[in-house]
């Protein structure tokens, strides 16, 4: 039997401070979705993207961030900058809140990123698809988790381009996102030798697109393509089918569409339609493995591209507070650089000085109802786009942040 000395009582005392010193030393987190809780993009993010970052949190607190104090919270940006901006302020300044994720909403997200340089907080964006965040808007704490227009533009464009499709029209929905998507839709089918016919804006939940789509059958574009999302993205594909667009000898092409549209629209609308995706639930084993889990806590969904990535980088933020024992921004996100980006959603993925994550997208196409063999088996894999090119060449980047 060991005897219990002055010195060995010293040595586990030493020792349980140490632990206990260890265990302190890493401050609460609190993380804080931002997204639209009940608008036209409610759908893929919303509180699905909350169960997608309480699935990250409860990941990291069987791994690396045992006994961490991680906290969670969310609140509907509406789809409005200045309602965004407010509650994010309000989380830096007065709740304590450590980390923003998602910005399902271009503009919101341009107006938190500015708020969160300034506050030396990290913000992760998985909704918004405006390349501006990383470029002239970059940021030191800010990252682009999924997609951006560069990356819905080289694989849609290039795969309706291949097809025939040469001439465009764009339908527009009229603010930061749509503008920035149709502009690097119309920059690919240019560099590609086609042509852009006009375009036509629609405020963002429009209802009624009778007279936008008008314009575009009488422009004689091969192709419409719909530079929008979300409720938008579904209405105007179901009246385009009315229509009779795709009839008429016109090809529909959606620029951003996400899993849930696929699902509202039904296999009838939206077979043969192809779109860009960044996660697919039923791409792997791991996507599948981690899909039902989501299910299991969300609805019974299978998720989004947005929900995945609320995980993906509420995860990867969660491993580097640990790895720091810190919540300051700067020494979070430089340690996020680091640190390699392992989890059941990316592919040979990593993290650009301007702040874009990279990895593989991926082109699909409708199945149509014949093909799919059950509720959620909605696409089909045609292409995968390499993360080197699926993104804007970090030589092409405005980031201040980039040396050239």
């Amino acid at each position: 039997m060991q005897r219990f000395t002055p010195t060995l009582a010293a040595a586990l005392c030493a020792t349980a401070m140490s632990l206990s010193v260890s265990q302190a030393a890493t401050p609460p987190v609190k993380i804080g979705v931002l997204t639209d809780m009940s608008g036209t993009y409610a759908s893929m993010g919303g509180m699905g993207s909350v169960a997608a970052a309480q699935l990250a949190i409860d990941d990291c607190l069987k791994a690396e961030c045992k006994d961490m104090k991680i906290e969670l919270v969310s609140a509907d940006n509406q789809n409005k900058a200045d309602v965004g901006a407010a509650r994010a302020r309000e989380w830096f300044d007065r709740d304590g809140v450590t980390a923003i994720a998602d910005l399902t909403n271009s503009a919101v997200a341009l107006a938190v990123q500015n708020i969160a340089r300034e506050k030396n907080k990290v913000v992760m964006f998985s909704g918004p698809a405006t390349t501006d965040l990383t470029n002239k808007n970059c940021s030191p704490v800010g990252f682009h988790w999924m997609f951006d227009v560069y990356s819905q533009s080289i694989g849609g464009v290039k795969a309706m381009f291949d097809k025939g499709g040469k001439s465009w029209f764009f339908i527009t929905v009229d603010y930061a996102f749509g503008h920035s998507l149709e502009k690097g839709a119309s920059d690919m089918v240019k560099a590609l030798g086609g042509t852009v016919k006009g375009s036509v804006p629609h405020p963002l939940n429009a209802p009624d697109f009778a007279s936008y789509l008008l314009q575009a059958q009488s422009s004689g574009a091969q192709v419409v393509a719909l530079a929008n999302g979300g409720q938008d993205t579904v209405n105007a594909i179901k009246q385009a089918r009315e229509f009779g667009i795709v009839k008429g000898g016109q090809r529909l092409a959606s620029l951003l569409v996400f899993l849930s549209d696929l699902r509202a629209l039904g296999l009838e609308n939206a077979q043969g339609l192809s779109y860009v995706d960044g996660f697919y639930w039923d791409f792997d084993d791991a996507s599948r493995a981690w899909s039902d889990r989501f299910a299991q806590a969300y609805q019974g969904k299978k998720p989004t591209m947005t929900q995945a990535g609320v995980y993906s980088s509420v995860r990867h933020y969660l491993k580097a507070v640990a790895a720091t024992g810190s919540t300051q921004g700067d020494t979070v996100a430089a340690k996020m650089r680091e640190i390699p980006i392992q989890d059941p959603i990316m592919h040979n993925a990593s993290i650009r000085p301007d702040g874009r994550v990279i990895h593989d997208m991926y082109l699909y196409e409708v199945k149509t109802p014949a093909e799919s063999r059950g509720e959620w088996d909605l696409s089909k894999l045609v292409a995968t786009i390499p993360a080197q090119d699926a993104f804007q060449p970090l030589s092409a980047s405005t980031c201040p942040l980039v040396k050239h």
